[in-house]
């Protein structure tokens, strides 16, 4: 997978690389804004072990919907919070369902296994007695 942002597959997504100042200019804002946010908890960077703070790719192309929303929707920050926290939310749910369907797959694969391969269905009805 290529990142957007260094155009290179070397670096994972999600990777904590960049500074303040840069995550800033990649995101075309101010390095105090990239503080609010932070304190707001609309982008969370990682930190190091001093307290810096270091953005990832994915953090960049978030700072870059919230002022997407922000500039040209019009929503305020706290409407991007609950819209970022309900996307998070929904990402979540995806997962899950996407792991309870390999679950039942997997379930009704050793199920056939255990029956053999027929998926045949037999109807008993029981005679009336007389």
């Amino acid at each position: 997978m290529t990142d957007p942002i260094l155009g290179r597959g070397a670096v994972p997504e999600d990777a904590p690389v960049f500074v303040i100042s840069v995550a800033a200019q990649l995101a075309g804002m101010h390095a105090q804004t990239l503080r609010q946010y932070d304190r707001l908890g609309l982008v969370t960077p990682g930190r190091t072990g001093g307290g810096g703070r270091r953005y990832s790719a994915r953090d960049v192309a978030l700072l870059r919907e919230v002022q997407r929303l922000s500039q040209d929707e019009g929503v305020n920050l706290a409407g991007i919070k609950r819209i970022i926290d309900l996307e998070t939310h929904v990402d979540a749910l995806r997962a899950r369902l996407a792991e309870l369907a390999a679950e039942l797959e997997r379930a009704h694969t050793e199920l056939a296994r255990r029956r053999g391969a027929s998926t045949a269905l037999v109807v008993w009805k029981p005679q009336r007695r007389r």
